[in-house]
């Protein structure tokens, strides 16, 4: 099993392409290829100042789109200070729900905007990265089914130095991956 994740195109049209490529690779290959939209991955510079206008365009045509044609099963977010704050978080993971689709979350990469609490409230499959996580977050993933994945290559790439709470994550039994 792989997961694509779509993200890098931040447009409609390319998001669209990733996705459905990636659903036409699987039929090809016969490889269970699990789809993520993450189209909340950065902000496209046509929407340069207007972050909140992007998260609706997300939120009225992208999610939408992706739902009726079952291009993706989940939509991650990017929630960090250079990505989205809680609420546009809120905003994407609310619409993803109302379609039917899990979610997952980028969160607590760089700094701790309480973004794994928010994940782990949705019922997120995942929160990723999560260096800067601190004990309210592990509780909130403890008490809920939301897994911790670390992403080392994310880590040694950018030369981070702060490491995930992986001995708060085992003393309240988070599933890691």
């Amino acid at each position: 099993s792989v997961e694509v994740k779509s993200g890098y195109g931040l447009t409609l049209k390319d998001e669209l392409k990733m996705l459905r490529a990636a659903k036409a690779l699987e039929q090809e290959r016969k490889v269970k290829i699990t789809t993520t939209l993450l189209a909340a991955h950065a902000l496209p510079p046509e929407f340069e100042g207007r972050a909140d206008d992007y998260i609706e365009h997300i939120c009225q045509e992208i999610i939408p789109i992706v739902a009726e044609e079952n291009l993706a099963t989940s939509v991650d977010v990017f929630c960090e200070s250079i990505g989205f704050n809680l609420e546009q978080t809120e905003r994407v993971f609310a619409t993803a729900k109302q379609y039917g689709l899990h979610v997952k979350g980028h969160t607590e990469q760089l700094s701790n905007l309480g973004g794994t609490e928010l994940t782990a409230r949705y019922k997120g499959l995942s929160a990723d990265h999560i260096e800067y996580l601190d004990e309210d977050g592990v509780v909130a993933l403890s008490k809920s089914d939301t897994v911790a994945t670390l992403l080392p290559g994310a880590f040694y790439f950018l030369g981070e130095t702060q490491l995930p709470p992986i001995e708060l994550l085992r003393k309240y039994h988070v599933p890691m991956a």
